[in-house]
Formats: structure tokens, C-alpha cells, sequence
């Protein structure tokens, strides 16, 4: 199963679309905040879910999001609450509370993949840069990528 993660469009739909299209056989797609009308407004056709970020004013998505997909926990969030420009303590804290395979967040807009504790990391970067994200779930293992459009 491969799975799309985006994040930070901060007004750019145009990657967005770009970023999904050059992924056919994705079949789930993540949003991780900072551009959620971006995202709305793209109307993709693959399930998805999306987290609202800092600068997403008066959204209705939640904060956080958790998710099984293909046997693995993934725990969704955009960074801002748990501080991850000042490091990611709090966000190794809160993947572990959730028992997460894989944490997902956004804010920093630095594309980054690390393992570390049975969990892993991926920051996909600001799409409306070019950067995203796809993870490859397979009953053998993770396979995070980083990728740039």
C-alpha cells in the first residue's frame, strides 16, 4: 500500500494536484496542515485525511489524527502543539503514547525521514515547495521516501 503525505501548501493547490498525480497507485493520501482549503479544494478522489496547522484559522480539523493503515499505526499531526522546531521530544513522546510504526508532521517545511525507537519519522517538507512524502507499507516493512516534484 502507498500512501501520499503532504503538508504546507500555504496557498499552493497546484502541487498539490501535481504531487497526487504522479502517484496513480497511491491508495490513501495525508494532509498535515497549513493549506487545508489547498487540499479541499483539489477534490481528491483517493481516501485521505487532514489535520489542520497553524495557520489554518478557524478549521475544524482536529490537531492530531491516528490511523491504521495496512497493520501499522500512524499517528498524524502538523508539529505546531508539539513544538517540533525546537525539537522532537514531544512528538517521539506522542507517537509512543499511541504506539505509532510511523509519525507524520509538517510545520518545519524541511523534508526529513529518521528511525529511531521502532518508530518512524517523516517530515514530507512544504508541498508548495515541491517536497512531499510517499510510504510504502508492506507486510516485510516501512519504506518512507522523500520526493520532490
Amino acid at each position: 500500500m502507498r500512501i501520499i503525505v503532504l503538508s504546507d501548501s500555504h496557498g499552493n493547490s497546484f502541487n498539490i494536484r501535481k504531487a497526487v498525480d504522479r502517484q496513480p497507485n497511491a491508495e490513501f493520501v495525508i494532509f498535515l496542515g497549513d493549506g487545508e482549503w489547498d487540499f479541499k479544494n483539489c477534490h481528491i478522489d483517493k481516501p485521505s485525511i487532514a489535520v489542520k496547522g497553524n495557520c489554518d484559522w478557524g478549521s475544524d480539523l482536529p490537531a492530531f489524527a491516528f490511523t491504521q493503515e495496512n497493520g501499522y499505526n500512524i499517528y498524524c499531526t502538523h508539529g505546531y502543539m508539539e513544538n517540533v522546531k525546537y525539537g522532537n521530544d514531544r512528538l517521539k513522546m506522542r507517537a509512543a503514547d499511541y504506539q505509532a510504526h510511523i509519525a507524520l508532521y509538517g510545520h518545519t517545511h524541511n523534508p526529513v525521514t529518521f528511525y529511531e525507537d521502532g518508530i518512524w519519522f517523516v517530515n514530507p517538507g512544504s508541498i508548495r515547495d515541491g517536497n512531499y512524502a510517499v510510504i510504502d507499507l508492506e507486510k516485510n516493512g516501512i519504506m518512507p521516501v522523500l520526493m520532490k516534484i
